[in-house]
């Protein structure tokens, strides 16, 4: 009888130990705790675009010194149609990857009024 109550007392104290120390891994969220995640999550969106506009150049500045630029016909969005050496027709989307176009998907430039 003795020895169930003490394996008793010390399941009683191994469980109150593990509550105690996943209770102190609990983040608060304080005012500087949410400050903090939202500057975290306001760089982050930031390096982001960053990012994308930098991979975006990169991509146009390749492709219009390796590739032809298709005059007087623009994408679905508005920018340049490029020709790679395949007669593959693309444009560069906001990300700095390649859209491949179909015929269907190339459109007349309209013509600049002066």
């Amino acid at each position: 009888m003795k020895r169930k109550l003490v394996m008793g007392l010390l399941t009683l104290a191994l469980f109150g130990g593990v509550a105690l120390t996943v209770n102190a891994q609990e983040k608060k969220k304080t005012e500087v705790g949410k400050a903090l995640d939202h500057t975290g999550k306001a760089i982050s969106k930031g390096a982001k675009s960053v990012g994308n506009k930098t991979a975006e150049v990169a991509v146009k500045g390749s492709s219009k010194v390796a590739d032809k630029t298709w005059k007087g016909k623009m994408a679905p969005d508005g920018s340049d149609v490029y020709i790679n050496a395949k007669n593959e027709k693309y444009y560069v989307n906001s990300k700095g990857a390649k859209i491949w176009l179909k015929p269907s998907q190339i459109k007349n430039r309209p013509a600049s009024k002066k």
